[in-house]
């Protein structure tokens, strides 16, 4: 899946979730997964615990990160 497909799999909606960018089809926040993965959680277990999730949800909330990480050299495109 490319990097653009992947951002695709993220919602930032006002109407949903707040406005909190979050998976799409869902209301995990990216931050949520973004933190579980800090804390030490695997993929598979975050999976587990949110049995919605898909591994490139997982991918596409690292690739959100990742964008923002670089929002200062080029805008994200969602």
């Amino acid at each position: 899946m490319t990097h653009q497909e992947l951002l695709h799999r993220v919602s930032v909606d006002p109407a949903i979730a707040g406005g909190k960018p979050c998976i799409r089809g869902t209301r995990i926040y990216i931050a949520i997964i973004l933190d579980a993965l800090a804390e030490g959680l695997t993929p598979d277990q975050l999976m587990d615990h949110y049995p919605q999730l898909m591994r490139d949800d997982i991918n596409a909330a690292l690739a959100y990160a990742a964008a923002l990480a670089h929002e200062n050299t080029w805008k994200i495109a969602l």
